[in-house]
């Protein structure tokens, strides 16, 4: 079987919660599926899936980058449609964590899959080598574990489960349509229970829980503690178990328990009791409405085992907790070490833990060391994996340290930590990850990534510390640098042009960068890309550089400002080479403006799109308004009988109400990406991508586009407008100062105070855009939400 094993149409078995929202991210990218479930007694034998794929509409985190994806999932049950199996080239199994069960429809399905394809269970934790007993003979080479992670579309951790009948080839052609297909991050683990990052971190969770219980910490304080300070997922660990739902979790827990019992950690692999309590009360978590956490109207209540009701929460870990967590990793864990504040005993004690029960483990559970640490970080959040931390710290310090708290008892086990630790190959480099691979416990040797063609396309992939490697921007030929700009390229054909400014704010160096790497480009290369190697494309203006200007020389300052930024925009999307945004995460108000100017736009499908400039009392100026009247000119033009309002009310409430799209796919619906442009789903294909489409284009000897005069709206469609949001000021949805900056914006799109069908050019809404933006600059309740997100960072409704 090669890598490239064409997978046309998936059926996932199970229309549960995890079942459903796989078959819902598969739809996302373009996969067919078929949703199987039981079958139901009436005139509806397939509504069970029927149901579940309702529910998906209403999830939140939605699991659908638009609503309407739901019909392209087939609901079908086991009674009528195994038949239907026969066109499937995968097959996930996602019922019930049963072993017998699943076994039972292994049996069942075995005769309809079609020769060639690929059968795969998402089970948590079960033995993937007893699941495939039940198969066939002839399937046993074509079936593995596949574990999408929770919420499937938003978590990067797919794990790949072999059996030692499992073909190499099926696990290659699987992680290749993973990686390629459905923008995963792949990791290979050993059929042992509940894998990698669920053995990790669970028993991190139940670490985390003993030691809060032993130090009398709160769930608040303990989140607060193990979140974002702590480089980790935000909801930290008991909002994240509410998240992930308590029967989940102690499910995953009584599989350690029952799979392990010569574990070291074995004496805590048990349901910790306040979770045991919740079970009983029927407190599941989220999906219950409470759990260690509930919402009571707008204040959220932590659960209180000393009085087993709700109380209220938002207790925070100390200030000087704060400023250790800040400090640099030797600093940072020493002190927690050496603190006697049971905040900090906590943390050196969760942390200690966590690089014990890795290092004891690594060898029956995983390849390297690299695969733990990126199973932890796509799977849990983290921004570094146990081993990383660990390494970052010093490794041999650490290492006596945790030695040192097993001696003395204060471990969770006696048992020491492995010799490979203190001498060897890892003691000399320093840790566990260098040039020449991670570390392979069970080989004794450190091991290079696996190659597979799909990587070829991830010219900078996310790589763990230590292990080296060529980053992005201190690569290629660079051409031109300053404060915020680095323009380089790799290939002597197409430039590159990345922001590194916090944010990638646009101020005015950002723009004198860009606007040099257009006049390079046009010098001496075949294109131009924007790109940027992280998860924000631009978060808009740097505001913070344009108000000290406006306080010294008023909106007339601050017009020079603005035209320079249009006039960048003008600049890319006449320039005489193909300009190509690639954009990932955040592209937030002048962000978006500069994606939409380039030529074209190379998006991953996690993009969040949106021109957000009434949250700061403003509106767009820096083209985004012109570039919304003139496509909403040029899509009535190719559809005559329709008016011109029709094409601009869905672009007046994205901007007036600052919506922001939720996927590429929804930003293609506002406009901001067009029919044309290309959705990717792995982030770190994406500079591959954009290359080889400014390649293509600057092949089909590009042209910029000739500047016309099109049709405006008018003054009689601009009232149209701004009387829809009448009434929502008036139900106290929207200010009278957003009605204000309402007003301004559909005086811009539909042309200012000209009839209906005026033809315009680009320069007089550009104009228009800079008097409405420095008079609105100017008001004295724009003022007041400058500086309230400059200083809250969130945003005011005033």
């Amino acid at each position: 079987m090669p890598t490239t094993h064409l997978i046309r149409r998936v059926a996932v078995l199970g229309a549960g919660v995890m079942g459903a929202q796989i078959a819902a991210h598969l739809v996302n990218l373009g996969v067919p599926v078929r949703l199987f479930d039981l079958p139901s007694d009436g005139a509806e034998p397939s509504r069970i899936a029927q149901q579940a794929i309702e529910r998906l509409k209403q999830l939140k985190p939605a699991p659908l980058a638009l609503p309407e994806l739901a019909a392209q999932i087939v609901p079908a049950n086991y009674a009528e449609h195994l038949p239907l199996l026969a066109d499937c080239d995968l097959v996930i199994e996602a019922i019930a964590e049963r072993l017998d069960w699943k076994q039972a429809l292994y049996a069942q399905i075995g005769p309809w899959v079609a020769p060639g394809a690929i059968v795969a269970s998402n089970t948590s934790g079960l033995s993937i080598t007893a699941l495939g007993e039940a198969l066939p003979a002839a399937l046993r080479p074509r079936f593995c574990g596949i574990h999408f992670f929770n919420p499937p579309r938003y978590m990067p951790l797919v794990e790949l489960i072999p059996t030692p009948a499992t073909e190499p080839a099926v696990l290659d052609a699987l992680e290749t349509f993973l990686t390629r297909a459905l923008g995963k991050g792949v990791v290979r683990a050993r059929d042992t229970p509940n894998f990698i990052a669920n053995r990790i971190g669970v028993a991190g969770m139940l670490s985390t829980m003993h030691h809060a219980q032993r130090l009398g910490l709160g769930f608040d304080v303990v989140d607060d503690l193990t979140g974002k300070k702590l480089g980790r997922a935000s909801s930290g660990t008991f909002r994240t178990a509410d998240v992930v739902g308590l029967d989940t979790l102690a499910h995953v827990v009584r599989t350690l328990q029952a799979q392990l019992p010569d574990d070291p950690l074995a004496a805590h692999f048990a349901v910790p009791a306040v979770v045991e309590t919740l079970l009983a009360r029927g407190a599941l978590g989220q999906k219950s409405g409470a759990g260690f956490y509930r919402k009571s109207g707008r204040v959220i209540q932590q659960f209180d085992p000393a009085s087993q009701d709700y109380a209220p929460s938002g207790a925070k870990a100390e200030p000087f907790i704060d400023h250790i967590l800040k400090r640099p990793a030797p600093e940072r864990l020493r002190l927690l070490r050496e603190s006697s504040h049971p905040q900090a005993q906590f943390l050196w004690a969760v942390l200690r833990d966590g690089f014990h029960d890795a290092a004891l483990n690594l060898a029956a559970i995983a390849e390297s060391a690299r695969d733990v640490d990126l199973a932890m970080r796509w799977g849990f959040g983290m921004k570094q994996g146990p081993f990383e931390l660990w390494q970052e710290a010093g490794w041999t310090p650490v290492a006596e340290w945790v030695a040192q708290d097993i001696a003395q008892g204060q471990a969770l086990c006696a048992t020491p930590l492995p010799a490979w630790v203190f001498s060897g190959p890892v003691a000399e480099a320093g840790g566990v990850h260098a040039e020449g691979g991670s570390w392979s416990a069970s080989r004794g040797a450190f091991v290079p990534r696996r190659h597979l063609p799909v990587y070829e396309r991830h010219l900078f992939p996310e790589r763990v510390r230590g292990e080296g490697g060529a980053q992005p921007l201190a690569s290629g030929v660079e051409e031109f640098r300053n404060k915020e700009v680095r323009v380089w390229s790799l290939d002597g054909e197409v430039l590159i042009a990345s922001i590194t400014a916090k944010l990638h704010l646009i101020s005015p160096d950002v723009t004198a960068g860009l606007l040099r790497a257009v006049e390079i480009a046009e010098e001496r290369y075949r294109a131009l890309v924007i790109w940027s190697p992280d998860d924000v494309f631009s978060a808009g203006a740097n505001l913070e550089a344009l108000m000290p200007v406006f306080m010294a020389q008023g909106p007339a300052g601050v017009e020079p400002v603005e035209k320079a930024l249009q006039d960048l925009m003008m600049r890319l999307r006449y320039a005489q080479v193909p300009t190509v945004a690639a954009v990932r995460g955040l592209a937030l108000g002048g962000g978006c403006e500069l994606a939409v100017h380039c030529t074209q736009r190379v998006v991953t499908l996690e993009s969040y799109v949106g021109l957000v400039e009434v949250g700061v009392g403003l509106l767009p100026g820096a083209g985004g308004l012109t570039y919304l009247a003139r496509r909403a000119a040029e899509l009535a033009a190719a559809a005559p009988g329709v008016d011109l309002l029709h094409f601009l009310k869905t672009s007046f409430q994205a901007v007036a109400m600052a919506t922001v799209s939720t996927s590429a796919l929804e930003a293609r619906r506002l406009g901001y990406v067009l029919p044309s442009d290309v959705i990717v789903p792995h982030r770190d294909e994406l500079l591959c991508v954009a290359l080889s489409q400014a390649q293509a284009l600057a092949a089909a000897s590009y042209r910029p586009p000739l500047p016309v005069r099109f049709a405006v709206a008018g003054r009689d469609a601009a009232a149209t407008l701004e009387a829809s949001l009448v009434g929502m000021r008036d139900g106290g949805l929207i200010t009278e100062h957003d009605r204000h900056i309402a007003h301004a914006i559909a005086d811009v799109l539909c042309g200012g105070d000209v009839p209906a069908g005026t033809l315009v050019t680009e320069d007089y809404l550009l104009a228009l855009e800079r008097r409405h933006f420095c008079a609105l600059i100017a008001h004295p309740k724009t003022h007041d939400r400058i500086l309230g997100l400059l200083q809250t960072g969130k945003p005011l409704r005033n």
